[in-house]
């Protein structure tokens, strides 16, 4: 019996995997669990139309990430920080300060997407790195000035 799985199945196969099964466990298990669907033709056809359009949606979500990154690639950001007299900042600089100097910019980046090589503690030179897709990274240019 040829069953098309709903979700992963350790084991068994990924989520719209068409596989084959033993009668018994598709009819008694797997279908009344909401885990699979007959592999009828028309099923079939419906998830390669919906693996289609799945992999259409992605590559168009990662062309718009790679376009962003080829933006932030151009410009540096200036953050200003409140100095000691060692050259020392007050604190350090957060991923809410570059994402607030990237909006600034025109960007709209979550805090939570943007990391640093180093810790930010003196004036001077860094690079953030904002993670744009699972696939595209990108290095932004900033400098820490006093106020």
């Amino acid at each position: 019996m040829e069953v098309i799985l709903k979700e992963d199945i350790k084991g068994l196969g990924y989520k719209n995997d068409i596989v084959k099964v033993r009668p018994g466990y598709g009819r008694n298990y797997l279908i009344p669990k909401n885990l699979a669907i007959v592999a009828t033709e028309s099923a079939k056809k419906v998830v390669a139309e919906n693996l289609k359009q799945a992999a259409h949606k992605a590559k168009r979500i990662k062309d718009e990430a790679l376009n962003t990154a080829a933006k932030l690639a151009e410009i540096t950001l200036t953050i200003k920080a409140k100095v000691g007299e060692t050259g020392k900042i007050f604190g350090a600089v957060t991923s809410l300060q570059i994402s607030d100097a990237l909006k600034e910019k025109g960007f709209t980046i979550d805090r939570k997407k943007i990391s640093f090589k180093t810790e930010v503690r003196e004036v001077g030179d860094y690079i953030a790195i904002v993670d744009l897709h699972k696939e595209v990274k990108q290095e932004v240019k900033f400098s820490v000035v006093p106020e």
